[in-house]
């Protein structure tokens, strides 16, 4: 198998290897950028469990390869806390019980992360559109939903 040189960065911060041309940005992140937050749940597209913002987007980075993010940006969910100080949908999420096992909660938080930073005072209805490409086996999704009011209101109040 052919390997290609990328660099990508990732929560501010280069990180460069050479990747076989098949690999996966999820499997990048996680094995060459050592973050393991974002999780690999299906490798089909279809829980959300790796969600990430590529160049400020949303993407599912099981289905995005690694030589694609080269030269681009990439937001994992280690990004949201500040030096130990939880993001307020990480807060919320907490408070509101949006997570249960946690399996899911690292692309529920970059989904509803980048939903708030497009529209910081949505709906019901718009956080459910904003989260539907994210399975949840565990919280039957109100939790969800009410972890992402909060964090609406709250980042409302914090600007």
């Amino acid at each position: 198998m052919s390997k290609i040189n990328i660099t990508v960065e990732i929560n501010g911060q280069k990180k460069s290897a050479e990747v076989e041309g098949r690999m996966l940005l999820v499997h990048f992140i996680r094995e060459s950028a050592g973050l393991t937050g974002t999780h690999v749940g299906c490798d089909s597209t279809n829980c959300g469990a790796c969600a990430v913002l590529l160049d400020g987007r949303a993407v599912k980075s099981c289905t995005v390869l690694a030589a694609q993010a080269n030269g681009r940006k990439v937001v994992t969910v280690e990004s949201l806390s500040d030096g130990g100080k939880l993001h307020p949908i990480q807060s919320a999420f907490l408070e509101r019980h949006g997570l249960q096992c946690g399996y899911c909660t690292p692309g529920m938080l970059m989904s509803a992360y980048w939903l708030l930073s497009r529209n910081p005072s949505p709906t019901e209805e718009e956080i459910r559109k904003g989260i539907a490409g994210n399975l949840c086996r565990c919280t039957g999704y109100q939790g969800i939903v009410d972890s992402v009011k909060l964090a609406a209101e709250r980042m409302k109040e914090a600007k």
